[in-house]
C-alpha cells in the first residue's frame, strides 16, 4: 500500500496543474492515469500546436448550468499568470485570429513544460493504472488499482468527459461523483461537426472541402468564422461553435455574406446596368456550387436586369438567412469537449472542494464549465487545477 498527502486521477492538463501546485507547497503527490502516457489531449491538441489560452478571457465565453461558478478561478490564475509560466520555459509561440494562442513549434513544449515542472515539485507520476474501486475511511480516501492500493487525505478527480474515446475518455469521473452523491448534470458533445438530414446531405455533400466566411446562429448566439461543408454535414469554426448552443431538433441561421447587404448590392449594380445573369455576379461573392443549391437555377440564369426587387430580395434573404436543421451531431468521437458534468452547484468555486465530501475535489472538463474554441478549455484546466493545488 502506498500513502500520500494528495492523489490526482488523471494526467492532463488540470491534473498536472493542480499536481505542481500541491507539490510546491510541499505535499506529497501522487498522480494516476490509465494511459501509457501523459497529457495525451495536450499533445494532439491543435494540430499538434496546442491552442493553450487566449489573450482575451471572459466568463462569457463559458457554458455553465452556474455562469458565474468560473469567474473566481480565472480571475486568480488568469491567462497572463500561465503566459509567464510559458514565457519562463521560453517556450515560443504565436497568435492567430481571435485572440488564440499556439506554439510555434509542437505542443510537446507544453507538456515538457509541465513535466518537468511536476518533476521539480516532487510529483511522482504512475501510467497504466486502472481505478477498481475507491473508498473512503473518516479521512481518508482508498483506491484499489491494478498497481496495487493507494491511500491519501485528499482526492483530486481530473479525469476529462467524453469527448474522443480513441483517446482514453470515459465516464470514471462522473461515476466517482456519483459515487459520493455528488449531482452529475446530463452530458453532450460540444465544439463538434453537424451532421445533415438525409435530402439536405444528399444535395451538400458534393460541396465537401468547401469553406466559406459566414455568421452562424442559434439560440441567440452567434459565431463569424468558416463553415466548412462536410461529407457527413458541417464543421468548421463557426460551426464547431455554435454546436454547443444547439440542441437536437432545433434549426440554425446561417449568413454567408455578413459583410454586405445583398440586395443593396444587386439593386445597386442593377441601375448600373450591368448585362450579366444574377449567377455572374453572385459568383462573385459565393462558390457557384453553393449558389446551386441554394438559389434556382431558372434564377441564378435571369439577367440582372430583368430581376424584380422581390426576386432580389428573395435571393437575399437565402443568403442571408439559410435556414437548416441539422439531423445531429458527430459525438464523441470528434467532438472537442464534454458538456455537462459535476454540477457546479456542488462545488466550492474558490477551491474546486466538494461540499458534502472533505477532502474532494473536481477539476477540469469533467466539472460543468465548457469554454469555446479557442484555448478557453485549457485555461479553464490550468485554473480550476491552480486553484486545487493552493489547498489540497
Amino acid at each position: 500500500m502506498i500513502n500520500t498527502d494528495v492523489l490526482i486521477i488523471g494526467a492532463g492538463a488540470a491534473g498536472l496543474m493542480c499536481a505542481i501546485e500541491a507539490g510546491k507547497r510541499g505535499r506529497k503527490v501522487i498522480v494516476l492515469d490509465h494511459a501509457n502516457k501523459a497529457g495525451k489531449k495536450i499533445l494532439m491538441s491543435g494540430g499538434g500546436r496546442c491552442n493553450f489560452t487566449n489573450y482575451t478571457v471572459e466568463s462569457s465565453n463559458y457554458l455553465s448550468n452556474n455562469p458565474h461558478f468560473c469567474k473566481s478561478a480565472l480571475s486568480r490564475y488568469s491567462q497572463w499568470d500561465f503566459l509567464a509560466l510559458v514565457s519562463r520555459y521560453r517556450i515560443p509561440y504565436h497568435e492567430r485570429e481571435h485572440g488564440r494562442l499556439f506554439c510555434n513549434d509542437s505542443a510537446s513544449d507544453i507538456l515538457t513544460m509541465l513535466l518537468t515542472e511536476c518533476e521539480n515539485a516532487g510529483v511522482t507520476i504512475h501510467l497504466n493504472t486502472t481505478i477498481h474501486h475507491i473508498e473512503k475511511h473518516e479521512q481518508q480516501f482508498k483506491l484499489h488499482t491494478n498497481q496495487g492500493y493507494f491511500t491519501a487525505q485528499s482526492l483530486v478527480v481530473a479525469t476529462g468527459g467524453l469527448s474522443i474515446p480513441k483517446m482514453g475518455a470515459t465516464p470514471l469521473g462522473y461515476k466517482i461523483a456519483e459515487q459520493f452523491g455528488i449531482k452529475v448534470l446530463p452530458t453532450r458533445a460540444g465544439l463538434v461537426p453537424l451532421t445533415l438530414q438525409p435530402e439536405d446531405k444528399e444535395k451538400f455533400s458534393p460541396l465537401s472541402g468547401i469553406a466559406v466566411p459566414c455568421t452562424v446562429s442559434a439560440n441567440g448566439q452567434a459565431f463569424n468564422e468558416n463553415i466548412l461543408f462536410t461529407h457527413r454535414g458541417l464543421s468548421g469554426p463557426s460551426v464547431l461553435q455554435i454546436s454547443s448552443y444547439w440542441h437536437a431538433g432545433e434549426t440554425i441561421s446561417i449568413n454567408l455574406l455578413p459583410h454586405i447587404t445583398l440586395s443593396d448590392e444587386l439593386k445597386t449594380k442593377r441601375q448600373q446596368k450591368l448585362n450579366s445573369t444574377l449567377k455572374t455576379i453572385l459568383n462573385t461573392y459565393l462558390p457557384k456550387h453553393l449558389l446551386s443549391c441554394l438559389v434556382p437555377e431558372n434564377l441564378l440564369n435571369t439577367a440582372l436586369q430583368d430581376c424584380s426587387d422581390r426576386q432580389i430580395q428573395q435571393v437575399a434573404e437565402q443568403l442571408h438567412n439559410w435556414i437548416i436543421k441539422p439531423n445531429g451531431t458527430e459525438g464523441y468521437r470528434t467532438a472537442e469537449i464534454t458538456l455537462g458534468g459535476v454540477d457546479c452547484n456542488e462545488l466550492s468555486s474558490k477551491t474546486m472542494a466538494s461540499n458534502k465530501v472533505s477532502g474532494l475535489y473536481f477539476i477540469g472538463e469533467v466539472v460543468d464549465v465548457s469554454g469555446w474554441l479557442g484555448g478557453y478549455n485549457f485555461q479553464w484546466a490550468w485554473s480550476s487545477g491552480w486553484c486545487a493545488g493552493q489547498i489540497v
